[in-house]
């Protein structure tokens, strides 16, 4: 080749144009290749919304049927169809999600390819307006200004409306904890049996989408405690289990959702909706160990020797696969059986399914790479290597033994590799049945590598004098050195402070309690003082009144709760802030206004009360002290007898040491 140097001249001032413009053109061309792209992803957003659109009011009149028709055949067709209409809205949202996704998030490099996981829709709920009953029951309960607390009721409101599209990590999980909280302050303070709030509350299904409603506050909070434990799932969903770190954390986010749901069948029953009844929810909480299990396996297989020669290493691979499969499994038939099979979606069951073969094939190829991939240095770690094969028969003590004889593992690793690709497979075609699984093109991808490394395996053992084959691979022993840990949810984290603090302490104003607002009363400190003795915190109670002295002519009564001193509210105030007051004023007069107990309208509960998930205040992180002589709530609710009235208690005051005789 003979290089010539380009003459200057006219010439290459043309081809200096030229190739400018070719670049102005391919710029061109990419910033509309670039807008074209955009535009089509835009369009692609717009037909989106406008499905889900359509979606909704479809289920809105299926709602609206739903509730006014009475025939069984109707009301059956209509719930079908509110079950489509939901899972076709999912599958709609999931994919507005994952667009929106694909732009601002950039995938990174080098990732492996993991199987999916199951997330849990949250339960959707409709608009609640809590001022009108709120200001109702305090105006006519507790007897001050209901308009004076608008701003504590928007506060309620804004943070319900939070909660209804809460983001998926902690901050939405601190979002849910803290109106949870809020709901056991309402619950304490406005909702008894004898008067509560006229509220409606409104929740769809996550797993059908048919509407329930209740008056129940207890349906409110079971709600949200479901949304706490779905959320776990999806935040468990999104990690990258690719490396260790994302494997911790999806673990963790599993376990929480089954702590979450076992919190919520344990405590919760007669549910209105069907993603909240017992069967569903214990098989939601096997599904969250299962997939818990199948991170911790994970995360294993991350830490493993690069060379696959390690034979320990490799039965342990083995065992926990088996044990993932065996999880899968029970999964499985939880699924297929009635009534949750009835409503929930079928493309759960089939990838359950598909996992219990997967895993169990894994367990059966990583016990060949052991048997066939061994050195001959670690053949006394075979033989050390106990039930790691199912026994046959019930009769047998433990399984099989692993053979030494090089041909004999051969064999044998041959036999377990010939499972590994028929459960592989089998996983295959489980894969196909299913209209949406086939549209996972990720999960195949995962099935079928695992699949082509167990027939590359089988072709390098496999030999031309190899016949017949007379070895049978038995079943792997599942274990796990890391059993998964179902924990409850940390609802004591997020701290937060009652919005109705105003009204007073929980011990006494409430709607369990009724009282009468006597005063003010006016004293003057005779000889022997003002003639009573204090008790107690928040509020201070008048524990005893001398006869003949200033508190008895001044009408004030033993049990009663002083709220306001000289015009200062007081409700809150420790018994040393009562005291020091009182003894400032000299020889002045005081004035006091206290509220007297009055006999409670309810009768005593004479049979079990209905479920309800009731929690003290240090398990739901309040912040409101309660008096030293009031006993903690119990942690459940129900079927408790309803405690006496406060004006029944005479206890000695000269035996509390908080007790001082104002002088």
């Amino acid at each position: 080749m003979i290089l010539e140097e380009r003459p200057d001249g006219p010439g290459a001032n043309e081809d200096s144009v030229q190739l400018q413009e070719d670049e102005g053109s391919i710029r061109k061309g990419c910033e509309s290749l670039m807008q074209n792209q955009s535009s089509q992803l835009q369009s692609h957003r717009a037909r989106l919304h406008q499905q889900i659109s359509k979606e909704l009011r479809m289920r809105t009149g299926a709602e609206n049927l739903y509730r006014a028709t009475s025939n069984t055949w109707v009301r059956e067709t209509v719930a079908l169809e509110l079950s489509y209409v939901n899972s076709n809205l999912q599958l709609l949202k999931e994919e507005l999600a994952e667009l929106s996704s694909s732009v601002d998030v950039d995938q990174q490099e080098g990732e492996s390819v993991t199987i999916p996981m199951i997330p849990l829709g949250l339960k959707e709920t409709k608009e609640l307006d809590w001022a009108t009953p709120l200001k109702e029951l305090i105006s006519e309960h507790f007897g001050e200004d209901g308009a004076s607390y608008e701003t504590e009721i928007q506060d309620l409101e804004d943070l319900r409306q939070a909660t209804r599209t809460p983001s998926r990590d902690e901050v939405g999980l601190d979002l849910l904890a803290a109106y949870y909280s809020q709901l056991c302050f309402l619950d304490a303070r406005f909702f008894s049996p004898a008067r509560s709030p006229r509220l409606l509350f409104h929740w769809y299904d996550s797993l059908t989408g048919v509407p329930a409603q209740q008056r129940a506050l207890a349906f409110e909070k079971g709600s949200v405690l479901f949304n706490i434990g779905a959320l776990h799932t999806q935040i468990g969903a999104r990690q990258d289990c690719s490396c260790t770190e994302g494997t911790s954390h999806a673990t963790e986010a599993f376990q929480r959702a089954a702590g979450a749901f076992r919190l919520l069948r344990e405590n919760f029953s007669h549910a209105p909706s069907p993603d909240m009844s017992t069967a569903s929810l214990s098989m939601l909480e096997q599904l969250m160990v299962a997939q818990a299990q199948e991170c911790i396996f994970k995360g294993l297989l991350l830490q493993a020797p690069e060379k696959p020669d390690n034979c320990p290493a490799q039965l342990q691979l083995a065992q926990e696969a088996a044990q993932v499969a065996a999880e899968y499994g029970l999964v499985h038939r939880a699924m297929a059986q009635p009534p949750v099979r009835d409503y929930l979606p079928a493309s759960w069951t089939n990838l359950a399914h598909v996992k219990a073969e997967h895993f169990c094939a894994l367990a059966h190829y990583h016990t060949a790479m052991a048997l066939c991939e061994g050195s001959s240095a670690d053949k006394g770690d075979l033989s050390r290597q106990e039930h790691v094969f199912q026994p046959s028969t019930t009769c047998e003590p433990q399984g099989p033994t692993l053979p030494q004889h090089p041909e004999e593992r051969r064999k044998l690793a041959k036999a377990h590799l010939k499972r590994a690709i028929l459960g592989q497979e089998e996983a295959l075609r489980l894969h196909t049945l299913c209209r949406v699984l086939r549209k996972v093109d990720l999960l195949q991808v995962v099935v079928t590598q695992a699949l082509r490394r167990s027939l590359t395996k089988y072709s390098e053992l496999e030999r031309e004098d190899d016949f017949f084959e007379a070895v049978e691979a038995p079943d792997i022993q599942p274990k796990t050195h890391q059993e998964p840990e179902v924990r409850r949810p940390c609802l004591s984290q997020m701290k937060v402070t009652d919005f109705f603090h105003r009204l007073g302490p929980l011990s006494v104003f409430s709607t369990k309690n009724r009282w009468r607002l006597v005063g003010p009363v006016h004293m003057t400190r005779g000889e022997a003082g003002f003639g009573f003795t204090l008790r107690g915190d928040s509020p201070v109670l008048v524990a005893a009144v001398v006869t003949g002295g200033q508190a008895e002519s001044a009408g004030l009564k033993e049990g009663d709760y002083i709220v306001s001193v000289n015009g200062q509210p007081c409700k809150w105030w420790k018994h040393v802030e009562v005291v020091t007051q009182l003894r400032s004023m000299g020889e002045e007069s005081v004035s006091l206004q206290v509220v007297s107990m009055l006999p409670s309208p309810e009768p005593r509960s004479t049979g079990p009360r209905r479920p309800a998930l009731l929690w003290s205040q240090r398990e739901c992180g309040f912040e409101t002290p309660m008096p030293a002589r009031v006993r903690p709530w119990p942690v459940l609710g129900w079927n408790r007898k309803t405690k006496q009235s406060k004006t029944g208690s005479h206890s000695d005051p000269c035996t509390n040491r908080n007790c001082v005789t104002c002088p």
